[in-house]
């Protein structure tokens, strides 16, 4: 396996070229530019936002329906997806990209985030990272939680715990959407020898393109 360049080579103006500074506070500006650009990743996701968020609607109004038939429990369940979600699930998500930073060769992972503005992170200082690594950081979660939720619904599908995975699945969508819009950016360099690295101490993010080959 070809091993990425350092931070020292990527600073080589002959054989690269720094295409991208993202300072962290601006991630979700970022993140929306990327995702509204029209690219192919943006809209498969769009469609899969959008059928994640009816799906979740529905079956959340089909829980307080079946409260008023006496059958409170599916509403139990979903409240319990709600709340599940905005705490412990944030921890879990974050945790999954750190495991997946390690399985690149992460020697630290570092988490972080800022609550009031609900953004969260998971970042290795100053490890670079090439285009089907960060692909694997970025789709860790998306992928492992929805099969696990599937299996859920599966499992439980004529019990009413089957809605609390449906209702965490549809919600765990939204969390997905700064992961789809950094690959967003990849995907418009797909042409590209794209690396990126995080710089915790400056809050930034490089994103650099080789421009020459050995």
């Amino acid at each position: 396996m070809t091993k990425n360049p350092s931070i020292q080579e990527l600073s080589d103006t002959d054989k690269y070229e720094l295409i991208a500074t993202l300072e962290h506070k601006a991630v979700k500006e970022f993140v929306v530019d990327q995702i509204t650009s029209g690219g192919k990743v943006a809209k498969l996701f769009m469609i899969y936002q959008l059928l994640m968020l009816v799906t979740g609607a529905l079956f959340l109004g089909i829980a307080v329906y079946r409260v008023f038939k006496n059958s409170p429990a599916q509403l139990y369940y979903s409240l319990g997806a709600l709340a599940f979600s905005f705490s412990v699930l944030v921890v879990i998500h974050e945790w999954m990209h750190g495991r997946a930073l390690k399985l690149t060769g992460a020697p630290r992972v570092n988490y972080g985030g800022n609550l009031r503005k609900f953004i969260f992170y998971a970042e290795a200082d100053r490890h670079v990272l090439n285009g089907k690594q960060f692909q694997l950081v970025a789709l860790t979660p998306l992928v492992l939680v929805k099969a696990i939720c599937l299996a859920g619904i599966i499992i439980f599908y004529n019990q009413p715990i089957a809605y609390f995975f449906i209702i965490l699945m549809c919600i765990h969508s939204l969390f997905c959407a700064g992961d789809i819009g950094l690959l967003g950016f990849f995907e418009s360099h797909k042409d590209a020898e794209v690396y990126t690295y995080d710089n915790h101490q400056e809050r930034k993010s490089y994103f650099f393109k080789r421009v020459k080959y050995p």
